[in-house]
């Protein structure tokens, strides 16, 4: 039978990123509302994910769908009680974050989330991880972290930056899976998709 993939994002980074596997999918974007609260980042991380996830499917389950949901929180300070950020709701926002940022080491948590239907009785079946990678900024002066802004390129984005762009910049060093900080972590993905039976390298086939 024919079954569905469908990603429940928004976001054009995790589109194309996924695209990279060759499976053919629908982009349903999540209505969740993110927050970021007081938690330890991989545990928001996994827990958004895998609301994204269970939102949509709960409202295709009818099609036959096998939802993918991905959230991003950047988090820097004490590892006991790091500082969250989400994406910046406006240019002063995004200012203060790479302010904070700037000269600093700052971990980027990626949640991954799958969900699909359990055998034959419609409960919802669901698993996921979590991908952490270390990202070192180098010094950002003002005016610097002002032109980028005024870029627009800080928005939508889990702590007012995108690697791939003009902030790529800004990095001093990386440590673990920098298609994590784009966005969504693809080997990841696959061995997630292959743990469920589907052989991704099959393209279409494989669904």
């Amino acid at each position: 039978m024919h079954r569905r993939l469908i990603l429940a994002s928004a976001s054009p980074r995790r589109r194309d990123l996924l695209s990279l596997l060759g499976l053919p999918f629908e982009v349903i974007p999540s209505g969740l509302e993110e927050t970021v609260t007081r938690v330890a980042p991989r545990a928001l991380a996994e827990r958004l994910a895998q609301s994204k996830a269970l939102e949509v499917w709960s409202a295709n389950q009818d099609r036959g769908g096998i939802v993918l949901g991905a959230d991003t929180i950047v988090a820097f300070g004490p590892t006991t009680n790091p500082v969250l950020l989400g994406k910046p709701a406006n240019a002063v926002e995004a200012r203060e974050m790479l302010r904070q940022l700037s000269g600093a080491k700052h971990i980027v948590c990626t949640g991954v989330a799958i969900a699909r239907e359990a055998g034959y009785g419609g409960d919802v079946d669901i698993t996921s991880e979590v991908i952490c990678t270390t990202v070192n900024f180098r010094e950002l002066p003002p005016e610097l972290i002002d032109a980028y802004v005024a870029t627009g390129d800080c928005y939508d984005k889990a702590g007012a930056y995108g690697i791939q762009g003009f902030a790529s910049t800004f990095v001093e060093s990386i440590h673990g899976d920098y298609f994590n900080v784009v966005g969504l972590p693809v080997q990841t993905v696959a061995r997630m998709l292959e743990k469920i039976g589907i052989e991704w390298w099959r393209g279409a086939n494989a669904l």
